[in-house]
């Protein structure tokens, strides 16, 4: 019981995905002090605040922290908008270069391999003769 336990801790997948949890993770803080330290300052200059916790309302002594949940909602589109023009898009560009010269070397591969078989029957029929 102990040696599947030790093989289940040290199979790929498992440890893979300890490594893909650490990289997000610091992958995450990278994203954050991007969005706090220069996307919401930038929002600040335009709208005049960088957060709008201090908005509320009060009903028979509830208070409604509706500032927050917008504040939330800004940080939100701020890193979905930071991951997509700082991450997804340079990343797809890039991915789609290598995939360009992935498809491009097989048709070069292609045009020697038809060369040399060319050559090749040549030469056998010289040899046949």
């Amino acid at each position: 019981m102990l040696s599947d336990f030790k093989k289940f801790l040290l199979q790929g997948n498992l440890i893979e995905l300890a490594v893909a949890f650490v990289i997000g993770a610091a992958f995450a803080a990278v994203v954050k002090s991007l969005v706090d330290n220069l996307v919401m300052p930038i929002l600040a200059a335009v709208g005049g605040k960088p957060n709008f916790d201090d908005l509320t309302f009060t009903i028979n002594d509830a208070v409604f922290r509706y500032g927050a949940f917008i504040t939330a909602v800004v940080g939100f589109v701020a890193v979905a908008a930071a991951v997509f023009f700082f991450v997804v898009k340079p990343v797809t560009k890039v991915m789609d270069r290598y995939k360009k010269d992935e498809e491009a070397a097989p048709d070069a591969q292609e045009e020697l391999l038809k060369e040399i078989k060319g050559l090749l029957e040549r030469q056998n029929e010289l040899l046949a003769k």
